[in-house]
């Protein structure tokens, strides 16, 4: 059987992080010829997992540009795949979640009609313009799959009320869990010096949608708890883009008990994670990792598309208000009952056995 030509591509630190175990269990298969393109979207932050999971892209876009555009990443990463599609004429091409890269990947798929595999499918909150643009990426990239690899039944549900059949969705659990599993297994290092003595809350918050008040409301509220918790020790690794850096070291840089850095890698952030009493944040990947740690997450938006942790009681919306920020965040650090609830371990987005089930998929249909 010659051998079938899958292409993985990745742009982002997450889609490289939820990809890893599905490339590594791939270029197992001896009926795979893997070949894994990078499109650079976030250029180190993508390159540091890469490294740390050993995974060599074989085609680098190397899109990035300082202050670009959503329209300008797009028209390059279309052209670019223009490219790569004609040279590399893949039998499959798997993208992962929501991101410009998917969406564009995605579409210069269609234009060349190769079959696209989707991972992590049909996560929905159903309002194009949160979050933004991942709602639309998703949606665009969930209307020309081949394949829709759904990490939970309420994300099948999702695609089966959009009009993906039934028998083109396959629940495989999230492939984030698989990473996680295999990273948290390892004794790995923070990097940064903490008070073992004291209780840890860990902080990422970084979305488009909080630039400017939200945000400013976010540190506020950080501020405020750490003057009130002198015994609670904040960590913050703070995104580079200048609309999150700038005011979070302006708000937050004098305060004692905040220690602001640099981003984590992502093995050091998983040890992060691992150390933390809880966590505030606005990303999707912490609201699917964190429970699995048994980790209690307070989430910074409004609504989320991953509403299967928030059914369990393990992770809580309080959205960019000063208010209900300072409040739960107390509750959780006053009250023992409150915390041991959202405190129990549960991992609603999967077993570490997400990657398997796809691959078994592509050798089904392929053999």
């Amino acid at each position: 059987m010659k051998p079938i030509k899958i292409l993985s591509v990745v742009g982002t630190r997450p889609e490289a992080i939820k990809m890893a175990p599905v490339i590594l269990a791939l270029k197992k298969e001896p009926w795979a010829e893997v070949r894994v393109l990078a499109t650079a979207q976030h250029r180190h932050m993508l390159d540091q997992v890469l490294n740390f999971f050993d995974i060599e892209p074989d085609i680098d876009l190397n899109i990035m540009r300082p202050n670009q555009t959503l329209t300008t990443l797009t028209a390059r990463l279309l052209l670019g795949m223009d490219d790569v599609l004609q040279a590399e004429k893949p039998d499959a091409v798997l993208v992962q979640g929501d991101t410009t890269t998917v969406m564009a990947v995605s579409l210069a798929c269609f234009y060349h009609r190769i079959p696209i595999g989707h991972v992590e499918a049909g996560l929905r909150t159903w309002d194009m313009q949160n979050p933004f643009p991942e709602e639309a990426n998703r949606v665009i990239a969930g209307k020309l799959a081949r394949w829709h690899f759904a990490p939970t039944e309420g994300s099948r549900a999702n695609l089966l009320r959009e009009g993906v059949p039934d028998g083109e969705i396959l629940v495989t659990g999230n492939t984030v869990i698989d990473a996680l599993l295999m990273t948290a297994a390892k004794d790995i290092e923070i990097g940064i010096e903490l008070d073992p003595s004291k209780r840890l809350v860990l902080v990422t918050s970084h979305r488009r949608e909080n630039f400017g008040e939200p945000f400013r409301n976010i540190c506020r509220a950080l501020r405020a708890l750490a003057e009130k918790n002198v015994d609670v020790q904040f960590l913050y690794p703070v995104h580079p883009n200048p609309n999150v850096k700038d005011v979070a070291h302006e708000m937050l840089g004098n305060c004692r008990n905040i220690q602001l850095c640099a981003p984590l890698d992502y093995a050091p952030f998983v040890a992060a994670m691992k150390r933390s009493y809880l966590i505030i944040s606005d990303s999707g990947g912490v609201q699917e990792e964190a429970p699995a740690l048994g980790k209690p997450v307070l989430v910074l938006r409004d609504e989320t598309e991953r509403p299967e942790a928030i059914d369990q009681g393990v992770v809580l919306l309080v959205g960019t208000n000063y208010d209900r920020i300072v409040s739960e965040t107390q509750r959780l650090l006053d009250d023992q009952v409150a915390y041991g609830e959202m405190a129990r371990g549960i991992s609603p987005y999967g077993d570490g056995l997400a990657s398997e089930r796809i691959v078994k998929t592509l050798r089904e249909h392929f053999a």
